[in-house]
C-alpha cells in the first residue's frame, strides 16, 4: 500500500534501507540557488539523492514563463528514472522549510501519475530534532522505470485562471505571504501585487506550531470556511511561481479535499503579460 500525502518520520525511519523506497533531498533557497546543494553535501538523510529547484524540477525561463517553468516531462522521466524511482517504488520528499520546497516535486510526481509519493512531515528540522541518523556519504546509482503519463487536468492555464479571475466560476487560492500578496513587500518579482479575484491563504497557516501539518479535521475545517460551499475542483492554487501552492494543494488533499487544480506559471508568469489585470491591498 502505497502512502501518497504524508510520511512520518517513524516510517521513514523504519524503511531506511528498503529498496522499495526512494528518498530526495530538495532543499532549496530562492535568494542562494546552491545554498541547498551545500546543505545535501554537508549531511542528509541515509540514501537520499539531491533534486535541485532550477536544474531538475524546472525548465529554462522564457519571456513568457514565470520563475520556474515546468520542465519537459520526457526528461524530467529519465532523470527520475536514473535515480532509482519507478512504479513500484515509495517515494519520499523532503527539505527543510517544512515542505515548501519539497512540495514541488511531491506535485510533480503525482502530475507524472507515480502512485506513491509523500512529502516526509516536519522535514529534516524533525529528523535532525530526533536525532535521527544523518550521513555525508551519496547513495549508489540505481535505474528505475518510473511512469510518464502526465495528467494535463491537474495543470491549469493562465487564460484559465483569468477567466475565473473575471468569473468567480472557480476560486484561487494564493500561498505567499500576506505582504507579498497585498503588494506591499516583493523581494521576488519585479511588480508586485496579486491575481484580481484571488484569496489568500499562506501556506504555513497549514503548519502546527512543531512545523508539521495540522490534523486532517483541522485543515478540512479551515479550507472548507475558504471554499465556501464549492467543490474542491473549483479551486486553482497560485503563488510566485508554483511551487509553494502545492503545499496548500497537499493540505487539501490531506484534508478530504482532494481535486484541487494548480496555476504552475502563478504570479512571475501573470505578470509577464501587461494586458493580465493586478490587484494590490487585501
Amino acid at each position: 500500500m502505497f502512502i501518497n500525502t504524508l510520511v512520518t518520520t517513524e516510517d521513514l525511519a523504519a524503511h531506511l534501507d528498503d529498496p522499495d523506497w526512494i528518498v530526495f533531498d530538495c532543499r532549496f533557497t530562492l535568494t542562494d540557488p546552491e545554498a541547498g546543494r551545500q546543505a545535501y553535501l554537508k549531511e542528509h538523510i541515509p540514501g537520499a539523492r539531491y533534486i535541485h529547484l532550477d536544474e531538475d524540477m524546472s525548465a529554462p525561463i522564457t519571456d513568457s514563463t514565470g520563475r520556474h517553468p515546468l520542465p519537459d516531462v520526457q526528461i524530467l522521466a529519465e532523470r527520475l528514472c536514473a535515480w532509482g524511482v519507478g512504479v513500484n517504488k515509495q517515494v519520499v520528499v523532503y527539505d527543510d522549510s517544512y515542505g515548501a520546497m519539497a512540495v514541488r516535486l511531491w506535485w510533480m510526481l503525482r502530475w507524472l501519475g507515480h502512485p506513491g509519493a509523500a512529502l516526509l512531515d516536519g522535514g529534516i528540522p524533525k529528523w535532525r530534532k530526533e536525532k535521527r541518523p544523518l550521513t555525508a556519504e551519496l547513495p549508489l546509482p540505481r535505474k528505475g522505470n518510473c511512469a510518464c503519463l502526465p495528467e494535463h487536468s491537474q495543470i491549469v492555464a493562465a487564460d484559465e485562471v483569468l477567466r475565473a479571475s473575471q468569473t468567480g466560476d472557480a476560486l484561487i487560492i494564493d500561498a505567499r505571504p500576506d505582504r507579498r500578496f497585498s503588494g506591499e513587500f516583493e523581494p521576488l518579482d519585479p511588480v508586485a501585487g496579486h491575481i484580481p479575484g484571488s484569496i489568500n491563504w499562506p501556506f504555513d497557516e497549514n503548519l502546527d506550531i512543531d512545523g508539521t501539518f495540522l490534523p486532517p479535521e483541522a485543515l478540512r475545517e479551515n479550507y472548507q470556511a475558504l471554499l465556501k460551499g464549492r467543490a474542491p475542483w473549483q479551486v486553482i492554487h497560485s503563488c510566485g511561481s508554483g511551487v509553494t501552492a502545492c503545499h496548500n494543494l497537499l493540505a487539501m488533499e490531506v484534508a478530504g479535499l482532494a481535486g484541487s487544480r494548480l496555476y504552475p506559471g502563478s504570479w512571475s508568469e501573470w505578470i509577464r503579460d501587461p494586458a493580465r489585470p493586478i490587484a494590490t491591498g487585501e
